[in-house]
């Protein structure tokens, strides 16, 4: 709480924080220099906006200031790969939960009013958010949590379950849903690479890493992997389409974004483990689905239009 930390790097994580933003912001912007990895936009500029405390939790007051700051400084695209603490699912019947969705839902509509596209992660905890119900072993997550069903229906993983923002999914080395991706027709808006397990789906050679390579901090690089790799990969596209297209509205940014996905189709049975168990039921059409939404992110065909 209080008043945001402005000084001249005060975005960079400390030792003791995670890398999951350097790594993040480096498959967005990475340099095409020849070194380690080039990212989906090399050369777009990127800016540390920290709405994360030094324990890693990321609480409403900050996510809000996040994207004000964002809709007032005119930032093209925010990436969001994080859920808003304490409450994986924040339900609209608790006073509580619901002013922490309506607080943030205004918050990433003023962006978008401001032409910023709010793009997300979808998740990894395999969820449906299409089911009926779903059980959150893990919230509030800063307390001590304990297993609770919840609707999904009037129960969200925000921010990327509110209107407007871009929902990603992950996909693995074989292209189909990565193993721990949320997934959910109508909730899901497009997938992207966000890696899988060698278990479950190994890459062709030369590539020995079913993960995403990227850069950390000191200069280092590692493998990760999460729909929080998955966003980043799209918020660089919709990064790409407001280079060709400078003056175009959040809404055509998005719509120009699914229009030139790869259209693809519901992997069924999806049996990622092989052991003759359905994993995960996709529904819905090639066109638009509950794995893939619109499809999966093309940055060529969204700049070739």
């Amino acid at each position: 709480s209080g008043a945001p930390d402005t000084a001249d790097g005060a975005w960079r994580p400390s030792a003791s924080e995670s890398p999951h933003g350097t790594h993040v912001a480096g498959e967005i912007a990475g340099a095409k220099n020849g070194v380690g990895i080039t990212g989906v936009a090399p050369g777009v500029k990127v800016s540390g906006i920290k709405v994360a405390n030094p324990d890693g939790y990321f609480y409403t007051e900050a996510v809000v200031c996040g994207f004000v700051w964002a809709a007032e400084h005119h930032v093209d695209v925010t990436n969001n790969s994080y859920y808003t603490d304490p409450w994986y699912f924040n339900c609209t019947g608790d006073p509580d939960q619901k002013a922490l969705v309506d607080a943030i839902t205004r918050a990433t509509r003023y962006a978008e009013s401001k032409g910023t596209v709010n793009v997300a992660a979808a998740g990894n905890e395999n969820y449906d958010f299409a089911a009926d119900s779903i059980t959150d072993p893990s919230s509030p997550n800063d307390g001590t949590p304990s297993d609770r069903t919840v609707d999904p229906r009037t129960c969200f993983d925000i921010p990327t379950q509110l209107p407007g923002v871009v929902t990603v999914a992950a996909t693995g080395a074989k292209g189909i849903k990565s193993s721990f991706s949320n997934y959910g027709l109508g909730t899901i808006d497009i997938a992207a690479p966000g890696g899988d397990s060698t278990a479950y789906q190994t890459p062709a050679p030369p590539a020995t890493s079913g993960l995403i390579l990227g850069p950390l901090p000191g200069g280092k690089w590692g493998y990760m992997a999460g729909t929080s790799m998955a966003s980043p990969h799209v918020a660089g596209v919709a990064a790409l389409i407001k280079s060709v297209h400078p003056h175009a509205p959040a809404a055509a940014v998005k719509a120009l974004l699914y229009a030139e996905a790869t259209a693809t189709p519901c992997t069924d049975p999806y049996d990622i483990n092989s052991d003759g168990k359905v994993d995960a039921v996709c529904e819905g059409t090639k066109n638009r689905n509950g794995f893939y939404g619109w499809g999966i992110a093309d940055a060529l065909a969204a700049v070739s239009h």
